[in-house]
């Protein structure tokens, strides 16, 4: 059942003032292309949740809806804010069963494996760009004092820690 906009434009604002019919005609049509918009979006045991929630904000927010304008654009616009309230469930869902997994949560692991990591990458880097991209993006020193450091001039300093992280991205992406 396909509703063009100013067909469901009016049964918006009959929804507004009382009509059960419009109302339940509007429903129904939400639900149809809401499910098609989360369908592409999430997964299908979602689904049917996300649309729920949709739905009901529908109802609370149904009063501010202005009938001269377009429906489907709201209905779209309520739509995007629960898919987005959606994820930032699950995420927030994720991270606590990480929390709860994750025991010892101040191991120096992770920064010793990327460190390691970081070494191995820095083997295939020229001694000058390697120290370049150390002093300045891992120690954090400015241009001017690893200038003084290694004794290149800033220009250099720059155009090595340029190539040397382009040589780097380039290594990662065929890694």
């Amino acid at each position: 059942m396909t509703t063009d906009e100013g067909t469901l434009t009016r049964l918006a604002g009959l929804a507004q003032t009382g009509d059960k019919q419009a109302y339940a005609a509007l429903l129904g049509t939400a639900r149809l292309w809401l499910q098609r918009y989360y369908r592409r979006r999430t997964t299908p045991c979602q689904l049917d949740d996300l649309v729920q929630e949709t739905l009901l904000a529908v109802h609370r927010k149904l009063a501010s809806y202005e009938p001269t304008r377009p429906f489907t654009p709201w209905l779209a616009a309520i739509a995007r804010y629960r898919y987005v309230d959606h994820l930032r469930a699950i995420y927030r869902r994720a991270e606590d069963e990480l929390g709860a997994d994750h025991v010892d949560s101040h191991s120096d692991e992770p920064a010793i494996t990327a460190r390691i990591s970081l070494e191995r990458l820095f083997e295939a880097l020229p001694d000058a760009q390697q120290r370049a991209i150390e002093l300045v993006k891992i120690e954090g020193l400015s241009i001017s004092e690893a200038s003084l450091t290694t004794g290149q001039s800033e220009s250099l300093v720059k155009v090595n820690i340029h190539r040397g992280l382009k040589r780097l991205s380039a290594m990662i992406e065929r890694g």
